[in-house]
């Protein structure tokens, strides 16, 4: 590591990402020195550079490739072939992507510095963070974290989610006590391969310590929308175990029931009439604000598809506490921080720190115009790919990276927006990922534009206390012409669980029209004009049915903690479970406007 050592606090966190930034060119060139240094001799690396350390060379020779290219390698590896034919350093495990990005999970090769890594940039969140919300040192985290029963590749190397690396690692498990990391779940409650009995463990433990939580949060914006909904079905129970001062019987792991215990073991009634209290009240609007009093934010992911959930955390904190999105990583590798992280969550950009891999970008255009037009599977050449520090303000990017575990000039799958500059290293806007698109003839819809046209025709829901909380979307072939399918799931205020109350026919044909209207050029006129698209329906879904599609895509192998709402739905079991749910069917009631 350029870093040296993994503990950077306060001042000296704050200094460190100074010193890399300030010379990110010269750590970026070093970076990818030290990669060719140790990977030369690899089989890959041999195939392209015949053992050359030449930067040059690899930039002339190495070609960009998607994860097709190297799959081959990734399973001789998992089958037992020597991890010398992707990277100089022994393969400690395979972690696997979330599963719901693309048709199959990918599996990532991982050495054991890459925990190193990993932990230097999670130890830089809260010096960051203590320049904006001080005192946070004085209180408890309630942060809710999941592990994923682990896998083993055919010749015994574990496969699991990069979270469920960092949680069972000593990294973690042997972290030093830190009073800015001070979190209200015992680390057994994390562990908890039953995500159920983990969730009722940590949220048990976050009521416990009401007073004292100072933060709350999950890794991503659902995960923490899904811990609330799980409250609301469970707080009976919850209330009844402080009453009492033990522990709902359902909970059978020992380890849960052990480190829960000491915090639950003394009968605190009052406690008890406090939570029952508030949670009885008829509408949960500020409910997280009510439960929680001092807190002063809630962490989670709320860029890109996460988006959609701000409404709704909104909702429940009744818009006092500030979203805060503090990182942006991947299975692949971890990339940056956000260093202005009270920032609005539109205007979230991530400073990418160049001693966390080698990183490249393929230019996209000043305003996205290529956006559309390179494929996942097409070949890019290497001469068109630009270094970190010669990206320019306000153009797009698709990320590429370079890695010490045996990822070559790898494309991420990232499109990234340049929006300034920290010292020479440059920050970035999540902008979507490339591979989730709608298609039906020469159309091509991205996350950003569903997710841009989703939220212009839900504010159509807004006069009758209607709140979109989840959606997905199909392409629907199956006759001619094909069209879009928008699943929604729609809550009501005042009635956040069971309500059934339906819309207006009329209301929500105009959601359909409206969310035709926002997309782009190419739909419009397929649309309109050569009619090779017909009218984009909305299928109303039963409350819970979103919750029901996570179970199942976890039940698939999925993690809690990586999980995310495909914005695209491919797998038929999926759309099986969505139809099986749906209320009500509304197409658009026209054509949408198009001008040659």
């Amino acid at each position: 590591m350029d870093g040296k050592k993994l503990e950077y606090t306060g001042e000296e966190a704050l200094k460190e990402i100074e010193r890399l930034t300030a010379k990110a060119g010269r750590v970026q060139l070093n970076i990818l020195k030290e990669i060719l240094s140790r990977n030369s001799k690899t089989e890959y690396l041999s195939k392209y550079m015949k053992g050359s350390k030449d930067v040059s060379a690899f930039k002339q020779c190495v070609p960009v490739i998607t994860y097709k290219a190297i799959q081959p390698y990734i399973q001789r590896i998992s089958n037992g072939e020597d991890s010398s034919l992707l990277t100089g350093h022994p393969i400690t495990e395979m972690l696997c992507s979330s599963g719901t990005s693309g048709r199959e999970p990918k599996m990532m090769p991982s050495i054991a510095e890459d925990l190193d890594r990993r932990t230097f940039l999670y130890n830089l969140i809260m010096p960051i963070m203590n320049q904006y919300v001080p005192g946070l040192d004085e209180g408890k985290a309630m942060f809710l974290y999941f592990v994923k029963a682990e896998m083993s590749t055919p010749c015994g190397l574990p496969a699991r989610t990069v979270l469920t690396s960092y949680y069972k690692s000593s990294h973690f498990k042997c972290r030093s006590p830190d009073p800015f990391n001070n979190c209200t779940s015992p680390d057994q409650t994390i562990f908890c391969n039953d995500s159920n009995q983990s969730m009722y463990c940590q949220l048990l433990s976050g009521l416990v310590h009401r007073h004292q939580v100072l933060r709350l949060g999950a890794v991503f914006a659902s995960a923490f929308l899904r811990a609330i909904s799980f409250l609301e079905r469970n707080w009976i129970n919850f209330c009844n175990d402080i009453r009492t001062g033990q522990l709902d019987p359902l909970i059978t792991d020992p380890e849960c029931r052990s480190s829960m215990a000491p915090l639950i073991s003394v009968p605190n009634p009052s406690l008890a009439d406090e939570i029952n209290e508030i949670c009885s009240l008829p509408s949960w609007k500020g409910i997280v604000c009510h439960l929680w009093p001092k807190a002063k934010y809630i962490e989670a992911v709320v860029t890109g598809s996460m988006a959609q959930y701000i409404p709704a955390l909104e909702y429940y904190s009744d818009g006092k506490l500030p979203l805060v999105c503090t990182m942006y990583a991947s299975s692949e590798c971890y990339f940056g921080v956000n260093l202005k992280p009270l920032s609005d969550p539109a205007d979230v950009s991530f400073t990418l720190l160049p001693n966390m891999g080698y990183f490249e970008f393929i230019p996209l255009g000043e305003n996205g115009t290529r956006l559309m037009n390179i494929d996942e599977d097409e070949e890019v050449r290497s001469d068109k790919l630009v270094d970190l520090v010669q990206v320019r303000l306000g153009c797009y990017y698709e990320l590429v990276v370079t890695t010490f575990a045996g990822l070559n000039r790898y494309r991420i799958g990232d499109v990234l927006q340049v929006t300034g500059f920290h010292n020479k290293a440059p920050q970035f806007r999540f902008i979507c990922r490339r591979n989730v698109v709608l298609s039906i003839d020469t159309d091509k819809t991205n996350e950003e534009d569903l997710h841009k046209s989703v939220s212009v025709a839900k504010k159509l829901l807004e006069p009758f206390n209607a709140l979109l909380v989840e959606y997905t979307s199909y392409a629907d072939t199956s006759c001619l012409p094909g069209h879009y399918v928008l699943y929604w799931e729609i809550i009501y205020h005042g009635s956040m669980v069971d309500s059934t109350a339906p819309l207006d026919d009329k209301v929500m044909q105009e959601c359909c029209i409206a969310v035709e209207e926002e997309l782009d050029y190419i739909y419009r006129r397929c649309r309109t004009y050569d009619k090779s698209i017909g009218p984009l329906e909305i299928r109303v879904v039963e409350p819970g049915t979103f919750d029901a599609l996570m179970d199942y895509f976890i039940s698939q192998g999925g993690s809690i903690n990586q999980y995310k709402t495909p914005r695209c739905i491919k797998s038929n079991k999926a759309l099986k479970l969505l139809d099986s749910n749906v209320r009500a069917c509304f197409f658009s009631p026209r054509d949408p406007k198009w001008i040659p």
